[in-house]
């Protein structure tokens, strides 16, 4: 577990900023000033949260295998795929409707630091 999610956290922070300096350097030009916007921050939750799956997997290997940081490295990564993924989508291709599935991926943002908690609080040392 520790494994995986140190790679996928490692891989979705090179993903972040391959995605920032695209923006910085392609997508500014494209798109208006309050759409760029929302692709940085896009940006930015993504790179706070596969930082995040980083920081997870180094707990989890100091800690016995727990389904509840299981669960958070698996919200986390949800969250980055569909609130970040969906905002990418909806500035580069400008379909309003994803933003309609956006607070799907905030809310597994706060599930998945919840059960990061819950899993750091029930370790038993």
């Amino acid at each position: 577990m520790a494994k995986y999610f140190l790679t996928t956290g490692t891989a979705l922070m090179a993903l972040a900023v391959a995605f920032g300096a695209f923006g910085a350097h392609v997508v500014q030009e494209m798109l208006t000033p309050d759409r760029f916007d929302v692709y940085q921050t896009a940006v930015q939750y993504h790179f706070y949260h596969a930082l995040g799956l980083m920081i997870l997997g180094a707990v989890s290997m100091r800690m016995k295998e727990s389904g509840w940081l299981k669960w958070s490295g698996y919200s986390l990564v949800s969250g980055i795929l569909i609130f970040s993924g969906s905002l990418y989508l909806l500035t580069l291709t400008d379909t309003g409707w994803l933003g309609m599935i956006t607070p799907i991926g905030g809310i597994a943002f706060i599930l998945g630091w919840c059960f990061f908690a819950i899993g750091i609080w029930k370790e038993q040392v």
